[in-house]
């Protein structure tokens, strides 16, 4: 098990970087990434996977709610995604050896693997390899994590170095509509948390008095969590929270 470094825990992490469309910086975007580290936030990004096996830093499946594209980005290639804009910004859709570069170590970075199995189950892995193989050489500090568990565990092999954790929740049906209610039972459980070898769970705000939360962190997890909105929800989330990932507000 590979714990968070320090740094995870000395600034809010700001979720899919300091994004504001009102000011040119899309979720995930460049922008927002150089706005987030000019403040001295940690970045929450998410990725997903090009047509060619490339690791994207793109939050949807489909396109359309920050392309205004159609069709899911696993469809286009890597060069393809670069070209195709955000909405409300004026830059491509990055890739995640690019923000390594641009980031460079000067702020920590808490990354998500998107679920590619559809129903959390084993992965082909392509995802997982992508991201070992951006992250060979990088020198900062950066964490992994996925709401499926045996994606975490991949990377345990893939990346042992990396501090990796699990994206927890209680997994209500109406807000998990695509995935088996066996499915959301096991997740919500949370029971993969040790062949994972995790270090740290990042779970939903309003579900932190969740006892599983508290008897993983009575374990020595490390608990992060998502997303907090407003400085009075930050307050709280932070009696339960070792910090907060936040958008909306400048915590």
């Amino acid at each position: 098990m590979t714990r968070l470094p320090p740094a995870f825990f000395q600034a809010p992490l700001a979720h899919r970087a300091l994004h504001d469309v009102t000011d040119h910086r899309p979720e995930n975007s460049r922008a927002a990434i150089r706005a987030a580290m000019a403040r001295g936030y940690g970045i929450e990004m998410d990725l997903q996977l090009s047509h060619d096996g490339r690791a994207m830093v793109f939050h949807d499946y489909d396109m359309r709610r920050l392309t205004g594209e159609p069709g899911p980005i696993r469809q286009r290639s890597a060069a393809e995604l670069a070209r195709v804009p955000l909405l409300g910004g004026d830059e491509g859709i990055p890739g995640f050896a690019e923000v390594l570069a641009l980031v460079a170590g000067q702020v920590p970075l808490l990354v998500e693997l998107k679920d590619q199995h559809g129903q959390m189950g084993v992965t082909d892995g392509t995802l997982e390899r992508a991201v070992a193989t951006d992250l060979k050489g990088y020198s900062g500090d950066v964490a992994l994590m996925s709401f499926n568990p045996n994606s975490v565990a991949l990377l345990a092999e893939l990346v042992p170095d990396r501090p990796r954790g699990i994206v927890t929740c209680d997994y209500p049906a109406e807000d998990w509509p695509l995935l088996r209610e066996e499915t959301r039972a096991h997740l919500r459980g949370v029971p993969d948390y040790d062949r994972a070898q995790a270090s740290f769970i990042s779970h939903e705000v309003i579900d932190l008095a969740n006892p599983r939360v508290a008897a993983l962190k009575a374990q020595g997890a490390n608990v992060l969590c998502w997303t907090v909105t407003s400085p009075e929800q930050e307050a709280e989330a932070r009696r339960i929270a070792d910090n907060i990932t936040f958008e909306g507000y400048l915590a």
